[in-house]
């Protein structure tokens, strides 16, 4: 099991006071995500992005991943996955590799050159709001999306249970956190990472193989801001509920409201605002 923290001397100043004591860290490192398919064509591996993150739960990463970008819908759709390539000297006590190859199931295809063009769309801060949307109903979401209602006593526990269960962030307070949640409340899943963006992948991923994609009985909380990107993942898992603790950006609540996603920012304590979806939380 990778470690997701790790423990570094350094001098702790409080005052007039110095000490030389143990710190720990939130690990960081890339992960390559490689996809090839049964077809001819598809056969060699090709390199289909590097991210930064915390290593732990790779699979599912790369798994909400290929969601997030509509490459597959189900589990279904993936041959095989496993993590390749030689262990770095780095990484030689606990054996983690840093890529992970995908191959998808026969028939599922996928366009290299459309999907390079989005990343490099997505990585220059969507180009623009009307090229981003266009792109994201390109991708056709899942439009099923069943009323799920959350009371509002339910809503506003979920910052302190998903706290409860930062396990690694209150180590290292340097990770982002990411959980699915019922109708009940009820935390299902719960995943850090160092970036945002992954522990949401992490989430999607883990519901892909328990084959509940799309999640549209289930919201998904994240530990800061609501992006467009976020609300992309959340679109493409059909999950009808984000909430956020930090702010919304201007394009997610567009996407929101175009969509009938529930889309919840500042969720602290005893307060909220609703920028989208009203419908789905009651007293």
């Amino acid at each position: 099991m990778p470690s997701s923290s790790l423990a570094i001397g350094i001098d702790k100043i409080r005052g007039p006071r110095q000490a030389a004591e143990q710190d720990q860290v939130a690990v960081e490192e890339p992960l390559e995500i490689q996809l090839c398919s049964a077809d001819a064509r598809g056969a060699a591996a090709k390199s289909l992005s590097v991210t930064m993150r915390t290593p732990g739960d790779d699979i599912d990463l790369t798994l909400g991943f290929l969601v997030g970008e509509s490459i597959i819908r189900s589990i279904d759709d993936v041959a095989a996955i496993g993590a390749v390539g030689a262990v770095g000297a780095a990484d030689a006590d606990t054996g983690q590799q840093n890529s992970v190859r995908v191959e998808l199931a026969a028939g599922v295809e996928f366009d290299l050159q459309r999907l390079e063009r989005h990343f490099y769309t997505t990585s220059s801060c969507g180009v623009c709001g009307k090229t981003s949307l266009a792109a994201l109903r390109n991708a056709q979401p899942p439009a099923r999306m069943r009323s799920l209602a959350l009371r509002r006593a339910d809503l506003l526990e979920l910052p302190r249970r998903l706290g409860e269960q930062q396990h690694v962030f209150q180590s290292t307070g340097g990770l982002h956190a990411a959980a699915a949640f019922d109708a009940s409340g009820d935390l299902r899943i719960v995943r850090e990472d160092v970036g945002r963006h992954n522990a949401v992948d992490k989430v999607v991923g883990a519901l892909l193989r328990e084959r509940y994609i799309p999640a549209d009985d289930h919201g998904l909380l994240v530990s800061g801001r609501a992006s467009f990107e976020l609300m992309q993942k959340t679109l493409m898992a059909g999950i009808p509920m984000l909430a956020a603790v930090s702010a919304p950006s201007s394009l997610a609540v567009r996407l929101a409201r175009e969509f009938d996603v529930t889309l919840i920012g500042f969720l602290r304590e005893d307060r909220f605002n609703l920028y989208a979806g009203a419908q789905r939380i009651t007293e």
